[in-house]
């Protein structure tokens, strides 16, 4: 929608560490990894998938007495990115301190990202990705419109409480659930061969 509206720099921010991460990462041309200061704790607690994802890592408020241990920090996930294989094997994670508070280090990060951007569009990485972004959305849309289709169907809608509770409690396994409700949406609206 906002590159639809024009915008050629789009950010997307997502609220913690889950699968959100990997859908942003298909969706989006680079993945930053922003963090705090305090790199030995959070290592240990970071999932390593989420370090997999990173095209650059930023670690934030390095200012004042964090200043030192965004530093340290910086060196910690420098040491731990040698042990993970880029996503893009012309592209070398880079690791960076900055201060939003004191704008320090904002324009760093942005000449790594657009120096990302180069680095895709040489590969030709960027025409790949995006061909594959406007897959996954298409199939995406498809299957969102398929659930609230068959969501929405009368027929299904009276069969989904008595279905939901034989899987709850066991008395069939979700599978046969679920295609039970797909059977009964199918055969209202043709052809269905499973």
């Amino acid at each position: 929608l906002c590159e639809a509206a024009g915008f050629d720099v789009i950010i997307v921010e997502t609220v913690g560490v889950g699968q959100s991460e990997t859908k942003v990462s298909e969706m989006t041309d680079m993945f930053m990894l922003l963090l705090l200061p305090g790199g030995g704790d959070e290592l240990q607690g970071i999932k390593r998938g989420i370090m997999e994802l990173a095209d650059l890592i930023l670690i934030n408020k390095a200012d004042d007495d964090l200043q030192a241990l965004a530093q340290r920090s910086a060196a910690e996930y420098r040491s731990a990115l040698r042990l993970l294989h880029p996503r893009l094997a012309e592209w070398k994670v880079e690791v960076q301190t900055c201060s939003a508070r004191d704008r320090v280090g904002i324009a760093e990060a942005w000449n790594a990202v657009l120096a990302h951007r180069e680095v895709l569009e040489a590969s030709g990485q960027f025409t790949v990705r995006r061909a594959a972004q406007a897959r996954d959305w298409m199939w995406s849309e498809v299957n969102d419109s398929l659930v609230a289709a068959l969501q929405g169907d009368p027929e299904v809608r009276k069969q989904i409480p008595a279905l939901e509770a034989a899987a709850s409690e066991g008395r069939i396994p979700p599978t046969i659930a679920a295609r039970q409700l797909l059977d009964i949406f199918l055969k209202r609206h043709k052809q269905w061969d499973p």
